[in-house]
């Protein structure tokens, strides 16, 4: 489906608007412009779009909207837009859908026919990458590690030979758990700590895992971690595809998993690789 690129605010559009994540200034005109013109706003939490809204002298009716409900929302709204309604989609804090709430909707929305419009924004991933001092480009932006222990080693087992900066995450009561599996799964990787981006204390800490792990416990704020990739690559040239697909498939990933996965490490297309292993194995 080809959408439109709309210069101009037209009838039956939803526009996904980001919001500061700290500093109330980086908010920028046309999302301030957005969140008057529009006939209502789903947010994530009330309380916090209603204390942004106060701060700009914005008036407008809000809907709840989060992970537990988009699927009862998202009925309403193409209903709304069938109407001719203009609606924004804002979380607590940044970029809508980044990590947040919302592709339910806008999923469903684009799948109606009608326009989703995002507007550039504020999101914490980008500075902590350009402030984090480790390549940046290419990078793997993956979002939240999963909270338990063997999930989150197998999440990072899949990343382990990725020779791209990689870019999480991470609330305050976790930090710790998760930079011990990442020195157990990754080994003692060079990376940033960036908290509170855009606020009063924001701190970039640089240096090995283990080397942050020291002053870990002492920290609090919203936290982004970026990781060092692997440059050491591996060399398999000793195993065949097969054989190669099967030692990640013993490790832990799926059959799918490891092969994009070979596929990578050998620079072969996932075609080959996949037929090569079910021929051969």
């Amino acid at each position: 489906m080809r959408q439109k690129s709309y210069a101009q605010e037209e009838e039956s559009i939803l526009y996904l608007i980001p919001t500061p994540i700290g500093n109330m200034e980086d908010i920028t005109l046309r999302a301030v412009h957005l969140l008057e013109r529009v006939d209502f706003i789903l947010c994530e939490d009330t309380r916090v779009t209603r204390e942004l809204l106060n701060h700009l002298q914005i008036k407008k009716k809000l809907v709840h909207c989060d992970d537990h409900n988009e699927e009862q929302v998202k009925q309403m709204v193409v209903e709304q837009l069938k109407e001719k309604a203009v609606i924004g989609l804002v979380t607590d804090r940044g970029t809508p859908i980044i990590s947040d709430p919302g592709y339910r909707v806008s999923r469903y929305v684009m799948d109606a026919g009608f326009p989703v419009v995002s507007l550039p924004g504020a999101t914490a991933f980008v500075p902590a990458l350009t402030m984090s001092g480790l390549s940046p480009a290419p990078f793997l932006f993956y979002g939240f590690l999963n909270s338990k222990k063997g999930k989150r080693d197998q999440e990072l087992t899949s990343l382990k030979n990725y020779p791209y900066t990689m870019i999480f995450y991470e609330s305050p009561h976790r930090i710790e758990e998760a930079l011990h599996s990442l020195l157990e799964v990754l080994g003692n990787r060079q990376i940033a700590l960036c908290r509170e981006i855009s606020k009063k204390y924001e701190e970039i800490i640089r240096g090995s895992i283990s080397e942050v792990l020291v002053v870990v416990s002492e920290l609090k704020g919203e936290m982004v971690l970026v990781v060092d990739g692997n440059h050491e690559r591996e060399d398999f040239s000793s195993l065949s595809i097969p054989e190669h697909v099967t030692l990640y498939v013993e490790d832990g990933l799926t059959e799918k998993e490891a092969i994009k996965k070979v596929a990578l490490e050998r620079d072969l297309p996932k075609s080959i690789v996949y037929r090569e292993y079910h021929i051969h194995r």
